[in-house]
């Protein structure tokens, strides 16, 4: 699910269409205008986040409404956090060897 998420949002209309979504539902043809694209290429866009997960469309008569998936930006956020362990350890590393430095610097043990 990651890899999807980030090779479609590597994209940089994509990943604006993302971030514009943040805000609202928009159209196909929204897009296309906000973006200065053709219908086409933001179809297409649209298309692979859609593939990835990332948003659900809505037809309503024969326009197609795209709002954000939350669920693929909750997984998202579980991946990222995976890290903090990993950060805070090297964090509180940190913290100790320069404690320890200024400790040295003072001349205090």
């Amino acid at each position: 699910m990651v890899i999807k998420t980030f090779k479609a949002l590597a994209e940089p209309n994509r990943l604006r269409i993302v971030e514009l979504l943040k805000e609202k539902p928009y159209s196909v043809n929204e897009f296309a205008e906000l973006l200065d694209i053709r219908q086409p290429q933001a179809s297409k866009h649209l298309k692979i986040l859609n593939e990835a997960g990332m948003v659900f469309v809505n037809t309503v008569a024969q326009r197609h409404i795209y709002s954000l998936n939350p669920e693929s930006f909750c997984q998202l956020d579980e991946w990222i956090n995976s890290f903090s362990t990993l950060w805070n350890n090297r964090l509180d590393n940190l913290d100790t060897h320069l404690r320890k430095t200024r400790k040295d610097q003072d001349g205090t043990y």
